[in-house]
């Protein structure tokens, strides 16, 4: 290591939340990265693997925040000094704590303190007394990745030249074994929190429609969602359901032509590998906070019922919002993300104009 690199601090990244959380601070890890001699992350177990796969980082972390997630673990004594050990060990000059407009970075920013950090930085709401270094506020309404970017410039952490601060992950294997030569659409049917993604019953005839219209269909899905992968795949698309972990996927991303999810960690990871998508966005949390980050196109009905409510399970029967598309919507969106002369559509049907459910963002 270089004497400047010496000078330079070791920094932590806390950012305790999904998969899709984690790759949503990508570009904010790659700035501390670019001013820090060490750079570690410290997840929860769900975002591990995804941060595992971000440029810039040294080390990954994992504690199971009793604060965090949809089933938080139990606060206990052995948990929270196996943590502040490992804090410890450490030895960090600085740590960035990365949280939702909606939470509170100070459970965090606590013990932080009791593992002997010296410095820390975070947006906060909430007073923080002796609990940060860097008090921050967010701009209200930013996207998740802006804001992320924007604490880190607070503390004296820049994007190093040439990176436009984009989603990025490592790159990923060759997947071809899986998935076969030829182009194909990728439909990720599921979603950690049920709201914001189709029914299954929709996610099969959407898959249907693709099919019928000639593009070749590849369904992803994690070892849980087996069954569901399998009822949207049919006999009309690949069923890869629990074939691939969390890199692998990002492989199988990669060489889609298009991705269509719902607001899912997937979604981000196509985004990350640089394949547009096709966003089944639900507004029971804010589009312009969670969109994929880049260009793609987002379908659902902004102005239903449920927007802003944070539910989990769709409050109003039928789940208008994202199974009222209609399939001529979604076919009209993947043609204009699919890019391609060879686009069947445009051999077989004609590509239409998108119908105005569907937003660029």
């Amino acid at each position: 290591m270089s004497r400047y690199r010496r000078r330079l601090p070791r920094t932590l990244v806390v950012r305790l939340d999904s998969a899709g959380d984690v790759l949503l601070a990508g570009p904010a890890v790659r700035a501390v990265a670019a001013g820090s001699a060490y750079t570690a992350l410290l997840c929860g177990p769900q975002g591990a693997a995804a941060g595992r796969l971000l440029p810039g980082v040294d080390d990954v972390l994992t504690y199971d925040a009793p604060w965090v997630g949809l089933e938080p673990a139990p606060v206990t004594r052995p948990a929270t000094r196996r943590l502040l050990r490992t804090l410890a060990a450490g030895r960090f000059d600085r740590a960035l704590v990365l949280v939702s407009y909606h939470q509170s970075p100070l459970p965090i920013a606590l013990l932080l303190k009791l593992a002997g950090v010296g410095w820390t930085a975070a947006d906060s709401e909430d007073h923080p007394g002796a609990l940060l270094d860097l008090r921050h506020h967010r701009r209200p309404g930013r996207h998740e990745v802006l804001a992320a970017l924007e604490l880190a410039r607070a503390a004296g952490f820049s994007l190093p030249p040439g990176d436009d601060g984009g989603l990025r992950v490592t790159p990923p294997p060759c997947t071809a074994h899986l998935t076969g030569a030829e182009p194909y659409v990728v439909v990720h049917p599921g979603a950690a929190v049920p709201a914001r993604t189709w029914s299954p019953g929709r996610a099969a005839r959407g898959a249907a429609a693709l099919a019928a219209a000639g593009y070749r269909v590849v369904v992803t899905g994690g070892p849980a969602e087996r069954e569901l992968t399998a009822r949207v795949a049919g006999r009309h698309g690949l069923d890869l359901g629990g074939a691939t972990d969390l890199r692998q996927l990002a492989g199988v991303l990669a060489r889609a032509r298009v991705v269509v999810a719902g607001n899912t960690g997937p979604a981000h990871l196509a985004a990350a590998v640089g394949t547009p998508v096709v966003s089944l966005f639900a507004p029971v949390v804010p589009a312009g906070r969670w969109a994929p980050h880049g260009v793609h196109l987002l379908l659902g009905d902004r102005a239903a019922p449920c927007a802003g409510t944070r539910a989990r399970h769709c409050p109003v029967p039928g789940h208008p919002c994202l199974d009222g598309i209609d399939d001529a919507d979604v076919l009209a969106a993947v043609a204009a993300l699919w890019g391609s002369p060879a686009n069947p559509l445009r051999r077989r049907r004609g590509q239409g104009e998108q119908k105005d459910r569907g937003a660029a963002v």
